[in-house]
């Protein structure tokens, strides 16, 4: 990226942006799922992230074929499967957690994604990025705290997730290299809302008249989301912006307060700190190391 097209106060913008409109989905799906399955909620997430991905597609007059072709399908599909997993995995966890705990868990996926990038991406992790995870972990031990208390199966959904959505990051950085962003942000939703809507007939239950504008909400919540953090790495360095995604926690505990009445105990913040610090070093450190330091 050429030093003139570079606009650091816009690209932290759109990241703050990021993060309101991912927590704001998530806050969304919690509600929902007071009424309705996961499953049914998950479907909602999707389908209506691609109908106005498609709608979107159209109005910008790019070609729909022209779009969803893309240079490395099954890598596109790949991380299709692992959002869908993600975000299943995720709604699966806040539905019996504050979105809170459930935000600082998943601040993990950094810390994950260094430990994968050995066996997955071939690269060298010295003692200071393997110190980073030291600390990613104990900080997550501070949050789930095993042993102090009988671990809920949700905390299993987020951890998991973290896993899922630490690969989904690593396709995603890999199929920058040969497609559109448009083309990837198409391919975001697609398996969820094919495979969900396979499921549907076995899970439907009749939104509510009030509760529709909802579903269409997480969908629209999810794109908007998605583009704004395109337009944030397009725009300022991830070194720059990235910092800034561990704004959604305030989001959270936000959301959590005022529209469930939910706060985790100060446990949740202490580990939550030490997990940002562990992935804000992994972070500087590949930035030393790009530069050869």
């Amino acid at each position: 990226m050429s030093h003139h097209s570079e606009n650091i106060p816009a690209g932290i913008g759109f990241m703050l942006l990021t993060m309101f409109f991912f927590v704001s989905l998530d806050a969304a799906a919690k509600y929902l799922m007071n009424f309705y399955p996961a499953a049914q909620v998950t479907w909602g997430r999707f389908f209506f992230h691609t109908v106005i991905t498609i709608a979107v597609i159209v109005g910008l007059k790019k070609g729909i074929r022209q779009q969803i072709k893309s240079r490395t399908p099954k890598l596109q599909i790949a991380r299709s499967f692992l959002m869908l997993a993600t975000n299943g995995l995720f709604f699966l966890g806040i539905k019996t957690i504050d979105l809170t705990t459930a935000t600082a868990i998943m601040f993990l996926s950094p810390v994950v994604m260094t430990i994968l990038a050995i066996p997955v991406l071939g690269e060298q992790v010295g003692i200071r990025r393997w110190m980073g995870v030291f600390v990613g972990f104990v900080g997550a031990m501070i949050i789930v705290r095993p042993g102090f208390a009988e671990i809920d199966v949700a905390i299993i959904f987020l951890l998991i997730a973290t896993v899922t959505h630490a690969f989904y990051q690593i396709f995603t950085r890999q199929v920058r290299e040969y497609d559109d962003p448009m083309t990837s942000l198409f391919y975001t939703g697609i398996a969820g809302m094919v495979v969900m809507s396979a499921i549907m007939p076995f899970e439907w239950q009749t939104p509510e008249w009030q509760h529709w504008p909802l579903f269409v909400v997480l969908g629209l919540m999810g794109c908007l989301g998605h583009f704004c953090l395109i337009r944030s790495l397009r725009v300022a360095p991830v070194s720059v912006v990235s910092p800034f995604s561990y704004t959604t926690l305030i989001w959270a505990t936000g959301f959590s307060y005022v529209l469930f009445g939910e706060l985790p105990d100060y446990w949740v913040y202490v580990g939550a700190a030490l997990i940002i610090f562990s992935g804000l070093y992994i972070l500087y450190r590949e930035q030393q190391l790009a530069k050869g330091s």
